[in-house]
């Protein structure tokens, strides 16, 4: 028996005896599909459920067991048609407590377990898990950071999840390589720029992202969902929008107006930023013309982040790990915010693409290849491990407090 179907089975016999009695023999298993569990604004106290189905459920619940008592909460229907296809899906935010599962009438799907940050957290972070050709590559890549990081509460993917976000076989794929475990770690998802094209690869809504994932509510109107926070353990995290080239311009300023307001609204000891592209610029071999410094989102959100407190930053979108140290005024400086680009979990490689930046501390071992990342915080401390698949670390930053 390997140690992840041990998990499994150990996790299910404590749900068992959480239940107090044995299985009804008149009970049905109920078929479900990428169940999972998303962020919500405080992912200590609730969290969101979502699945599919083959078919649609007559009377869904979800159940949600602490001691001997067990809660019921109820179901909304949250399918969505794109691609073609119609997905039949469902979705539920309850509260925390021991374990969950769905039912619906006889039927019954596992117990998985709830699990909250305490005094220490951990998260995975994975950069760009876009594939071609199929997404065994993402699957290789998170599971092994799933299993080697078993303790982890919450998982994030810095954007462009798949190639091509209209195409409903890549979103298959991507959810049926986890779904061994994302009904026990939450997932914070950020929007890419390849989140908004269609099977033509021209741009439009990410209606597959933001039906597939609800996210928590910003308030934002005309932008609901693209950009969102939540509060996990001694830490806040924004999760940002940087397709304004894709979607227009006037989520920038409204971004803005929104990040400050939520940001000065935290006492949490930690503020960490996700955002899919990244803040600085690189020059390209064989584009002398392109030269060295900071992109427009940088430029628009790097004052935003060090006048707001944000203590850690992690970008993706160049598939290319990059350790930045922290930054103040365009510059080094102690005091500053550390920038993280994140690196790639998928198998779309730029080799030799990009020259180094003048800013770049650590950059991952060349020829590069995939690699993930930890996220570790209490109130006193943050460390950022970033993984090679096999486990071998190849960069830490730890801030103090």
């Amino acid at each position: 028996m390997n140690r992840r179907t041990f998990i499994k089975l150990t996790a299910l016999g404590v749900a068992g005896l959480l239940t107090g009695c044995k299985s009804d023999e008149t009970t049905k298993t109920l078929e479900l599909k990428h169940l999972r569990q998303i962020v919500t604004a405080d992912i200590d106290g609730t969290r969101r459920i979502m699945w599919s189905v083959a078919e649609r459920l007559k009377n869904p619940a979800v159940e949600v067991k602490t001691g001997d008592a067990v809660k019921i909460f109820t179901v909304q229907e949250a399918s969505f048609a794109d691609d073609g296809e119609e997905i039949l899906q469902y979705t539920a935010q309850i509260e925390l407590g021991d374990a969950y599962r769905i039912v619906d009438g006889a039927a019954v799907g596992d117990w998985h377990a709830l699990k909250t940050c305490g005094d220490r957290c951990k998260a995975i972070i994975f950069p760009d898990s876009q594939c071609g050709g199929g997404y065994d590559t993402w699957g290789r890549v998170a599971r092994a950071a799933f299993e080697g990081n078993a303790d982890a509460i919450f998982f994030v993917n810095v954007g462009d999840l798949v190639d091509n976000g209209e195409d409903s076989a890549q979103w298959q794929d991507w959810l049926t390589q986890i779904e061994g475990f994302t009904p026990e770690v939450a997932f914070a998802p950020v929007m890419g720029n390849h989140e908004t094209y269609s099977r033509k690869w021209e741009i439009r809504s990410p209606v597959a992202y933001l039906n597939y994932f609800a996210t928590p509510d910003n308030g934002v109107e005309n932008f609901a969902r693209r950009f969102y926070s939540f509060d996990a353990g001694a830490a806040h995290f924004v999760i940002l929008d940087s397709q304004w080239h894709e979607l227009g311009e006037e989520v920038i300023e409204a971004q803005k107006r929104w990040l400050r307001a939520d940001l000065q609204a935290s006492d949490k000891p930690w503020k960490v930023a996700f955002i899919h592209k990244d803040v600085l610029q690189y020059r390209i071999n064989g584009r002398p013309e392109r030269q060295e410094g900071f992109s427009d989102v940088g430029e628009h959100f790097m004052p935003e982040f060090e006048a707001l407190g944000v203590d850690a930053v992690f970008t993706a979108h160049l598939h290319t790990y990059r350790n930045r140290g922290r930054l103040k005024n365009f510059r080094d400086d102690a005091a500053g915010t550390l920038y993280i680009l994140t690196g790639l979990s998928g198998n779309v490689r730029y080799g030799g693409l990009w020259i180094d930046h003048a800013l770049d501390k650590v950059t991952a071992p060349q020829p590069e290849t995939d690699n993930y990342l930890t996220l570790e915080f209490d109130a006193h401390a943050l460390t950022v491990k970033c993984f090679l698949p096999d486990g071998e670390l190849i960069d830490e930053t730890t801030l103090q407090k």
